[in-house]
């Protein structure tokens, strides 16, 4: 999971567009005491009845200065002709259960304060089991989340002849990367080819071009740049390929692989805490030795198992966000890639570190222009142009909380009790 010093370069840049560097130091810091004591947290009662829910969506609206409208179903969606390009012979919505998470507290470089996370999920325990790894950080002092840097890729393979001419169009193409970023520029408007990579076999040879797509995903918008990259590359180099595929299925897109884990997809972010030992044994019910010792033994099974990384059930959270907010959901697949890390301090507190390296995420286009996809973004304040490092340092924040509530739970044999108490019934 290493990281370019371009690529480091490049986010000192970004961060310092709002202030130096230097004031960042406090800002990722934990709060203390005091200053947790002045945050104002909103109290939800789990009530299923009409008062409650309403209660709960009026006390959240009137937090936030947020309408809520669309996801309350006071208005229903009826622009039909924003679905072209989205979906196909449309009949009707899914609906699923969107809850409130929360409060998040969370000290980033681009989402820094207290969150109300919607996660849409029909699984019982899930969002009580978040709920429970939030409150454990916030009275820790919050996690520090930071998106580090951002590449998306296209693979298009090319076959020749035999190898001497793969050498030759090599030699071609890297002559060519600065009209290619030329390319880029005149056809979207987000986009910017950052680098090419080359990887040969035999006769062919796979050109991955890296991006950044800023607040989009950027998985449609890579693929028409590289087009056009591929288009002038036929007009004007002489030998013509005897095939060639637009994505080699080197790039990762929508697939857990090694590349998912040691090259950064989407954005890279990371995340830790130190949770006080007072903290886990009053809120988490179990002892940081404990939850320690479960991470040992279960990150040995996850390797065992010839798992990619070592985490819990990272899975279970962003999908839930990521249906709540318009997030192109498959790519679960390789956005849940990551790797938690559990260290005994020398003061016998618990330091927790999540690393995501291919978080594919984004505030503009996709889904999230849709009515309650919009109103879930815009609850988080991530709606829209410069929202996506903060929407990806909530999420590996939010991953963080649900990864210290099952290790604690798992732990202490909490976690059957909390699936009888909370999950589907089987009596």
């Amino acid at each position: 999971m290493t990281t370019s010093s371009i690529n480091v370069r490049n986010l000192i840049k970004e961060i310092e567009k709002s202030k130096p560097i230097e004031y960042f130091s406090e800002q990722l810091s934990p709060r203390t005491e005091k200053e947790i004591k002045k945050l104002k947290i909103l109290r939800f009662e789990n009530s299923y009845t009409d008062e409650g829910i309403k209660h709960r969506i009026v006390s959240l609206e009137n937090h936030l200065q947020k309408s809520l409208t669309h996801i309350r179903g006071d208005k229903k969606f009826n622009d039909y002709r924003s679905l072209k390009g989205h979906i196909e012979n449309y009949i009707g919505m899914a609906q699923i259960p969107i809850g409130i998470a929360g409060p998040l507290l969370i000290n980033g470089a681009f989402a820094n304060g207290l969150f109300y996370t919607p996660m849409a999920t029909t699984e019982g325990a899930l969002i009580a089991s978040y709920n429970r790894g939030m409150k454990a950080c916030l009275l820790s002092g919050g996690i520090t989340s930071l998106c580090l840097t951002e590449l998306f890729q296209r693979s298009p393979l090319f076959k020749f002849e035999n190898i001497f001419t793969v050498g030759i169009f090599v030699v071609w193409v890297d002559k060519h990367i600065e009209h290619f970023k030329k390319i880029v520029s005149q056809v979207s408007g987000y986009a910017k080819l950052l680098d090419m990579k080359t990887n040969f076999e035999g006769n062919s040879v796979i050109l991955t071009f890296e991006y950044s797509t800023g607040d989009s995903s950027g998985q449609n918008m890579v693929t028409v740049c590289t087009s056009s990259i591929c288009n002038y590359i036929f007009a004007n180099f002489p030998i013509k390929p005897k095939e060639w595929y637009i994505e080699s299925n080197f790039s990762g897109d929508k697939k857990a692989s090694a590349r998912s884990f040691s090259n950064v997809r989407g954005k890279k972010v990371t995340s830790e805490i130190v949770l006080k030992k007072e903290v886990i044994r009053r809120v988490l019910k179990t002892e940081p030795e404990k939850m320690y010792y479960y991470w040992r033994s279960s990150t040995l099974a996850s390797i065992q198992s010839g798992a990619i990384g070592a985490q819990g059930h990272i899975a279970n959270g962003l999908t839930a966000l990521f249906i709540a907010c318009g997030q192109d959901v498959a790519s679960i697949s390789e956005a849940s890639v990551g790797l938690t890390r559990m260290e005994l301090t020398d003061e016998g507190d618990l330091y927790v570190a999540l690393t995501l390296p291919s978080l594919t995420v984004g505030t503009i286009g996709g889904g999230t222009n849709f009515p309650t996809q919009k109103e879930a973004l815009q609850m988080i304040d991530c709606f829209g142009e410069n929202g996506a490092k903060k929407f990806a340092e909530i999420c590996v924040a939010l991953s963080l909380a649900g990864e210290i509530s099952i290790a604690s739970a798992l732990s202490v044999d909490q976690f059957t009790s909390a699936q009888k108490d909370l999950g589907r019934q089987y009596s």
